[in-house]
Formats: structure tokens, C-alpha cells, sequence
């Protein structure tokens, strides 16, 4: 069985499907539109890892973290970061055309030579590490005790991956498993990462660094 949900068919695009999902895509949200890409989200064919709120609150406060620490003022509002921070970091989430699960190679941590899954070049331009992890079916006794495993036979959950060093592309990846994956809107095919391990941005000190080095802008009123 395969995680998630799946033909889940959405009469709408992806910032309709989100909208109705606030509060837990209420940040994602506002950062595509600062980013500029809300007509990317809702108009283009795109395949989108979304990241939830979780993951871009837990991002800021990492940054107000090392901003207070140096003395200066933190961030109280998202548009206080610079809009090409967020286009930058967001678009590594987003792909062009539709892919849902099935159509992601297979994926195996403990042997990358060979399932390694597959680079696919996000809209940023930066290559980003894509497949489907195929768990090992177990069945248990009534005791809880393993009675027997067949390899790569179990439930199959979807990461994306963050590469750090595109000359070793298998090395050190960044692995985010999807929550939920093939949520269909009508402009192509949404996959919600889990918002308990991942900080929007995949190294949080990557996103830090550029919002600083960019400027932060002083809150509106």
C-alpha cells in the first residue's frame, strides 16, 4: 500500500486547493505571493512539494534567533525578508510538468549505487534529488515478534532531497518524506512535505545566510 492519498482529484488550481487548507498552508501562501510566483502556482502545469506553514515559521525563527544574537532588529513580518530570498529558496520546490508517485524512480538510503532515485531540475535551475523509498513489508506475531520480511515489498513514501555538493550528488543529501503525495488540482500535481523534520529552505543556514546578505526591510505599519 502506498502512503498519502492518491487520484485525490481537486476542482480548482494549487493556491485554491491551499487557501482551503489555511491555516496549515497560511505562511506557504504568503510567501508564494511574495516570492511571485502565485501565478506559477496557479496557472502553470508544475509539480509542487509544498511546505507547509510549520516548516517556514520554524525557518524565521531560526533566523530571529541569529538576529537577536548579533543585536539586531528581528523579523515580525514576512515581507520584511527580501522577495528574490523567497523566489530563490521556493522555487527549488516547484518542477515543471505533472509527476505523481508512480512516476518517480525508486529510491533506497542504505543502497544509493543502486536505487538512487533520480536528479530533476527544479524551477530555479538547481538540481534536486527526487524517488520513492520502498519499505520492507513485515508481518508480526500477535507478540509483536518479526516473523517474516520481504524486501521492498512494503508501503512506498515519496522524498525530496536537497543536495549540498552537486559534484557528489549521493552525498549528504537533505531528505524530506512527503506527508501526503498526487493531491490533483487542475494545473498539475501537489505533494505536502512532512512539516515535523523539515525548515523551509532545506539547510536553515542557507536561508538565514541569504535573508541577512540581502537586507531585511524595516516592518511596515
Amino acid at each position: 500500500m502506498e502512503t498519502g492519498l492518491h487520484e485525490a482529484k481537486y476542482n480548482g488550481n494549487m493556491m485554491q486547493y491551499m487557501e482551503e487548507k489555511k491555516p496549515f498552508f497560511d505562511s506557504t501562501l504568503t510567501v508564494i505571493k511574495l516570492a511571485g510566483l502565485a501565478d506559477v502556482v496557479s496557472k502553470e502545469n508544475i509539480t509542487f512539494f509544498a511546505p507547509p506553514s510549520g516548516s517556514v515559521f520554524k525557518s524565521v525563527k531560526a533566523l530571529n534567533i541569529r538576529l537577536r544574537s548579533t543585536g539586531k532588529d528581528t523579523v515580525s513580518q514576512l515581507s520584511q525578508i527580501k522577495p528574490e530570498v523567497w523566489k530563490n529558496i521556493l522555487s527549488q520546490y516547484i518542477f515543471k510538468g505533472s509527476n505523481r508517485l508512480k512516476d518517480y524512480p525508486q529510491r533506497d538510503t542504505l543502497s544509493y549505487l543502486a536505487f538512487p532515485g533520480q536528479g530533476y531540475t527544479s524551477y530555479s535551475g538547481r538540481i534536486m534529488n527526487i524517488g520513492v523509498i520502498f519499505n520492507d513489508a513485515v508481518i508480526l506475531s500477535d507478540k509483536g515478534e518479526e516473523l517474516s520480511r520481504v524486501a521492498y515489498a512494503g508501503y512506498r513514501q515519496l522524498y525530496l532531497a536537497y543536495i549540498p555538493d552537486l559534484s557528489n550528488p549521493q552525498v549528504s543529501l537533505v531528505n524530506i518524506p512527503v506527508a501526503t503525495s498526487d493531491i490533483q488540482p487542475t494545473n498539475g500535481v501537489l505533494h505536502v512535505l512532512t512539516k515535523i523534520i523539515h525548515n523551509f529552505g532545506f539547510n536553515t543556514n542557507i536561508f538565514i545566510e541569504q535573508a541577512i546578505s540581502a537586507g531585511i526591510n524595516p516592518p511596515t505599519k
